[in-house]
Parts: structure tokens; sequence; C-alpha cells
């Protein structure tokens, strides 16, 4: 967990710099009508970092298997309004729910991270797969905002 740990923690950093240094245009650019902005990738990164917390916290006390529950992502992302939000708030609150994410995953044991989670009633996997999970697609989405830019 420490190489996940350590993972995410870089990531946030070079999140935050590559935000920090774009330019309100940069960010607020859509690709094409249907497609995010950076500015939405970024709250949708958010979006994901809140749905990641609750469930990385409820398995610690629910039963098992955890069942994961999807939420939809498009809607989320219009339902904020992340496009006509201030990018600062959008960060500030990535950065902090990662940072509660971080603490979270410093306090699993192997016991902790081997409780069994499953996806749409039949895919079975455990709480470290999730967790790693979470900072891949965490660096997929960063990819695609610096490769972009």
């Amino acid at each position: 967990m420490n190489e996940t740990i350590n993972q995410l923690e870089g990531l946030l950093a070079s999140g935050f710099e590559y935000v920090s240094q774009a330019t309100e245009l940069e960010l607020s650019q859509k690709p094409s009508p249907e497609k995010w902005s950076k500015k939405e990738i970024m709250g949708h990164l958010l979006d994901s970092a809140l749905n990641n917390l609750q469930r990385f916290t409820e398995i610690q006390v629910e039963e098992k298997p955890y069942k994961i529950r999807k939420y939809r992502q498009d809607e989320w992302v219009e339902a904020n309004q992340y496009q006509a939000s201030k990018i600062e708030e959008i960060v500030i609150c990535w950065l902090a729910l990662n940072r509660r994410i971080v603490t979270v995953m410093k306090n699993q044991t192997e016991t902790t991270l081997s409780y069994q989670i499953v996806f749409n009633g039949n895919d079975y996997a455990d709480l470290n797969f999730l967790m790693k999970d979470y900072v891949d697609h965490l660096e997929h989405h960063l990819t695609q905002l610096t490769q972009n830019g």
C-alpha cells in the first residue's frame, strides 16, 4: 500500500502544479460540445474522490462483501456545474478529499485490505484493488489534462 500512497501523493502534487500554472482559457476550453473541459475533468476527479472516500470508509463498517454503487459521472459533472465554477474551489476540495483518502489508506491493515467488494453483482475484488484502481484512474485523467495541453 505504501507504493500506492506514494503514487497518490505524487499525483496530487503534479495535478496541483499543472492546474496552478494553466490559464483559465486552457482549463475551460471544451474539445467538442459533448467532451469535458479540463476544468470539468478536475470536477470529475473531485466527484471520484468523494465517492471513493465514502467507499473506502463504508467498507470498514458495512457487511461484506461490500457492494459498490455506481454513480452517474456525466450527470454529476453537469449537476455541479464545474464548467462555471472557479478552478480554485474545485482544486481545494479535490486536494482536501484526497488528503483524507491518503489518511484512510495509511490506516489500512492486511486484514482490511483483503475486505471483499462486489461490482455489478458478480465481479469480486478487495479493498486493496479498489484503492489501487482509484489511484490509476486519477493518473489516467491527470495524464489527459497534461497531454492535451
